[in-house]
């Protein structure tokens, strides 16, 4: 593989990376040790008659399905397997882990619940859970640039499983932590490392930060852009997309309202091999402080 003919290397080149993590809040992650076809539930990995099924359950529950596995080639024995469920919401951010003993007990689960508090269905995981993308019949980058990573984290002891495609091929190495959400991209072994590390104390690391998934493009770089300028802690950051303009609050009542607009960027291919597509780009153009009092808006 030429590096500098990917799909990575060409958005590398100038594609910002706030505002790019695929829009997710509630997610179901399903060990799966064996092949993964190039879509989740295309029927290659759990049987047409179970993805057909799933499919149709997490779209009406509006949850993301991943498969997930642990570094390196281990056994692909069939098993008991690991389950997590999370929620990425700032305001009720959770994650549980269970077990199964077939892929079918998933649908024995009412995956509605996932979208609000806890469900108390499994053991609370209390340390963030660290997805890296290493879906290779999706995208090679993800498999040359995650896997590398994710077998580095393994060795630091976190709670690390390779999964499949997270959203963003084209900005791979691709991390994403639960139970909140955070996601990032075009880290090498130690940024990943830092990110992990910062996460379990609580801590939101700034570099290769790609957004949190509960909110939409706009309201990520909105969020980032206020975390870049005040103190704070994970769970600390709300937006409010309902408005024109995104406001973002923090826990201790201040807001702010941090105007947006997309752009638009050459053509590049989103993913190796495919066709170049024009991609959009999410720039700040103003932040003003609401509360506790208006302050003169700062352009950008």
């Amino acid at each position: 593989m030429d590096p500098t003919q990917t799909c990575s290397a060409f958005s590398a080149a100038d594609e910002p990376l706030p505002g790019t993590a695929a829009h997710v809040t509630g997610w179901v992650l399903l060990e799966h040790p064996g092949a993964w076809g190039h879509d989740v539930l295309d029927g290659k990995a759990l049987g047409e008659n179970l993805s057909e099924e799933l499919t149709v359950r997490t779209k009406r529950a509006g949850v993301r399905l991943m498969l997930i596995r642990r570094p390196g080639r281990g056994d692909t024995t069939p098993r008991r397997r690991t389950v997590f469920l999370a929620h990425s919401h700032p305001e009720n951010s959770w994650c549980e882990r269970l077990e199964v003993g077939d892929p079918a007990e998933l649908l024995d689960l009412d995956l509605h619940r996932i979208r609000g508090g806890a469900p108390r269905l499994g053991q609370t995981v209390t340390d963030p859970l660290t997805l890296v993308c290493a879906h290779g019949k999706r995208d090679k980058c993800c498999a040359v640039l995650g896997r590398p990573v994710a077998a580095h984290l393994a060795g630091l002891e976190a709670d690390v499983w390779e999964c499949s495609h997270t959203g963003g091929h084209r900005f791979a190495p691709s991390l994403i932590l639960l139970p909140s959400g955070y996601t990032y991209g075009r880290l090498d072994t130690a940024g990943s490392a830092r990110a992990v590390e910062a996460a379990r104390r609580g801590e939101v690391a700034a570099e290769g930060l790609r957004g949190r998934s509960c909110w939409t493009p706009s309201g990520q770089v909105a969020e980032m852009t206020v975390r870049e300028r005040v103190s704070s802690r994970i769970d600390d950051l709300a937006v409010d997309e309902s408005g024109a303009i995104p406001v973002v609050t923090h826990r201790d009542g201040r807001r702010w309202e941090v105007n947006v607009k997309s752009e638009a960027l050459p053509p590049r291919p989103v993913s190796c091999g495919a066709k170049p597509k024009p991609v959009q780009a999410v720039r700040v153009v103003s932040v003003r402080e609401l509360s506790p009092c208006s302050a003169p808006e700062d352009s950008l």
